[in-house]
């Protein structure tokens, strides 16, 4: 699926309690000092003049902290996915090679697409269903290590460029591809040092295929490859055995025209450019080789270990650098800080306006005083008719349920660690499994709905339930993946995977929203707490800040903004190839939208009821929803303003992917929005007395 879930887990890395840097500890120290004094103000706010507040408020106020506990420690330790192993001096390990991947075109292709030099026989790691869609293709390769043996100008393979091999070797080195291994599950990386010696190293995933360039004097551009690597391996030894752990695996590539004596003996033949007996290796790409068609390229590397302090356990830490930018967490902070201090506000002022109108409407005794009544109250015969297109709310709403317990689990085990970055694909395969198996709950929660609207035929809402979503996703999802098969990417999903997905879908989720449909229809229907009138009341004449289109886009402004700066980063880790981590930031950010969601709908309701216009179903459905609007404008302004895409198929492929995260993104916050406005209207019209 080219790159579209390129999101790893980096949340810790032992069986054992492990915490991280000093840096880091000091900043969440400092969130949870932020956190509690924001908590305590809000504790007073809300508590009457001259009154203490009650405990329950105290807790509401407090639940944040109690988040950002959870969240703190969760990033503390993680359950890695694989144990480690040992290696004893003069151990082989076995260096393995995965897709080609480019931040231009975001279309993997395999590592021997290009004429690399190969094993005796190719053989290809088995892969997960994720490492599958986000364009995994592990393989064996021809280098060999030995554990703590160090050697310098290893011939690998000679290769003669025709004019077929050195047009592809070109067009991937305008691209930029990276070329990516893999050493005891480690990802290969390209250390950078900064220009500041005091900043901390960056590393970049995986080396260029070669660079363009210009010999002085001359300026026609110059396509020149990296034939030459030189492979660090950094290892702990452990001070009791003499075996040792792998905990660094890095890379300096080097374009170097190899010249030899004598005739071509393979790997027996004596190179003039580098040898390890004259003490002559390669330091630099002065002598660089060019792709031109009947050139000879020579690949050759060396192989170097080093003892490292960093333990096993904290071998990925070093990954935690990815880019420049780093996250400015007290922007981040305050941003969501002051969406969660706006949103307990106006939920503080919601709850005094409501109980001062429930407490008039109820002491209404006179006839002409009820007459006189206006808000919320006129509108309780017509409140809870049926909407138009009820059944199609029915099913969005038993979607957004399964979004939503497909989110929530994801979140938990991502916090808890249990999805490490040893587990490539582990995330996606996470979520769809969880996807398939939560069809019970949208089966059950669609059908409890249709009951609720006096719906009869339950299967008609299951069967559209199963397929309605799924089936316009996978319409997109095909059409994206024909491109990709047109482009011979590796990102193509063989028919073998797309067999299984399909087989997920019908074999499993389809079953499970009717089992859940079933059991939903069975239950007794929901009550509602006022009659409805048979005859539908007028609704008056709107003023336009009332205006369905423009309440439902202002709507969308506040939720879009509790997870607009956390968007930026998941975006930089899909489309620009870098690890996500933070997931116990991420979780907090999930529930401060949840609440975001829920609150601005239910203000919005509030003010709709009180117009007298009772047609609130779909508009509390789409009112948070529409913050998908936002999310895919964001999107563009992304695609313009930090990619480099230049092909149409890539951009193609990135308003397809990005396409279906909005469509999911308006699933999971319609559906918030829709349900607190169903709880807040039950309860507000219970709680008065009617006639």
């Amino acid at each position: 699926m080219a790159s579209l879930l390129r999101i790893d887990v980096v949340a810790s890395h032992s069986p054992v309690v492990f915490f991280s840097s000093n840096r880091q500890l000091k900043e969440r120290e400092t969130l949870l000092q932020i956190y509690l004094f924001l908590s305590l103000i809000l504790v007073r706010a809300m508590a009457s003049p001259g009154r203490s507040p009650p405990p329950s408020t105290a807790v509401f106020a407090l639940l944040p902290l109690l988040f950002l506990l959870l969240v703190h420690s969760g990033q503390s330790f993680y359950l890695p996915g694989v144990a480690p192993e040992d290696f004893l001096k003069g151990d082989e390990l076995k260096v393995k090679v995965n897709k080609l991947t480019s931040i231009k075109t975001q279309l993997p292709y395999t590592y021997y697409s290009l004429p690399y030099c190969k094993p005796s026989k190719i053989v290809d790691s088995t892969e997960n269903l994720g490492e599958v869609l986000r364009g995994d293709r592990i393989e064996n390769s021809p280098y060999v290590f030995n554990m703590r043996e160090p050697k310098m100008c290893n011939i690998v393979c000679r290769a003669t460029l025709d004019a077929k091999t050195a047009k592809e070797f070109k067009e991937k080195i305008d691209d930029e591809y990276r070329v990516n291994m893999i050493l005891d599950n480690l990802p290969l990386v390209v250390p950078i040092q900064r220009l500041d010696q005091e900043s901390p190293t960056v590393y970049q995933l995986g080396y260029h295929v070669g660079l363009k360039g210009q010999y002085s004097g001359n300026k026609e551009q110059k396509y020149f490859i990296h034939n030459h690597l030189s492979f660090t391996v950094k290892y702990h030894k452990d001070s009791q055995t003499d075996s040792a752990r792998i905990v660094g695996f890095e890379v300096k590539p080097f374009s170097v025209k190899h010249e030899y004596e004598g005739k071509w003996k393979e790997e027996k033949t004596r190179l003039t450019t580098c040898d390890p007996h004259a003490k002559h290796t390669v330091v630099n790409s002065n002598t660089p080789q060019e792709v031109e068609d009947k050139n000879e390229v020579i690949f050759t590397y060396d192989i170097d270990f080093q003892e490292s302090n960093v333990k096993w356990a904290s071998r990925w830490d070093a990954y935690l650098l990815m880019s420049d930018d780093q996250i400015h967490w007290f922007s981040i902070v305050n941003s969501l800080m002051i969406v969660l201090f706006l949103s307990g506000m106006v939920a503080m002022i919601m709850l005094r306006t409501l109980y001062r109108d429930i407490s008039r409407y109820n002491e209404l005794e006179t006839q002409e005083e009820a007459q006189e009544e206006t808000g919320w109250k006129l509108v309780h015969g017509d409140v809870f008719r049926p909407p138009s297109n009820s059944d199609l709310l029915c099913v969005y709403a038993g979607t957004g349920v399964q979004f939503f317990g497909m989110i929530l689990v994801t979140m938990i085990f991502a916090v808890l660690g249990f999805l490490s970055p040893s587990n490539r694909g582990g995330l996606m395969t996470a979520m769809l499994l969880l996807w398939v198996f939560m069809g019970l709950f949208a089966g059950y929660a669609s059908a409890r709905l249709y009951k609720m609207f006096k719906g009869t035929e339950w299967k008609k809402i299951a069967l559209r339930t199963a397929l309605i979503f799924p089936g316009t996703v996978s319409a997109i999802f095909f059409v994206l993946n024909a491109l990709i098969w047109g482009q011979k990417s590796s990102g193509a999903v063989p028919f073998g995977t797309m067999f299984a997905l399909v087989f997920l879908w019908f074999g499993i989720s389809v079953p499970l929203v009717f089992c859940g449909s079933y059991v939903g229809f069975r239950k007794p229907a929901i009550e509602d707490p006022v009659k409805t009138n048979k005859i539908p009341r007028q609704i008056p004449e709107q003023p336009w800040y009332m205006n369905p289109a423009f309440s439902i886009l202002i709507g969308g402004i506040l939720p879009f903004g509790a997870v607009f700066i956390e968007l930026f980063f998941i975006l930089t880790s899909i489309w620009l190839n870098q690890f996500y981590y933070i997931f116990g930031f991420l979780f907090l950010v999930f529930i401060i939208l949840l609440i975001t969601c829920a609150e601005i709908t239910v203000v919005l309701c509030y003010f709709q009821l009180c117009s007298e216009d009772y047609l609130w179903w779909w508009r509390a459905y789409l009112t948070s929803g529409s913050s998908a609007l936002y999310l895919f404008l964001y999107a563009t302004f992304y695609f313009f303003t930090k990619l480099e895409i230049t092909k149409l198929v890539s951009a193609v492929l990135y308003f397809g992917y990005m396409l279906i995260a909005s469509y999911a993104f308006f699933v999971l916050t319609g559906t918030i929005g829709f349900y607190a406005c169903l709880w807040f209207t039950r309860l507000i019209y219970s709680s008065v007395k009617i006639d």
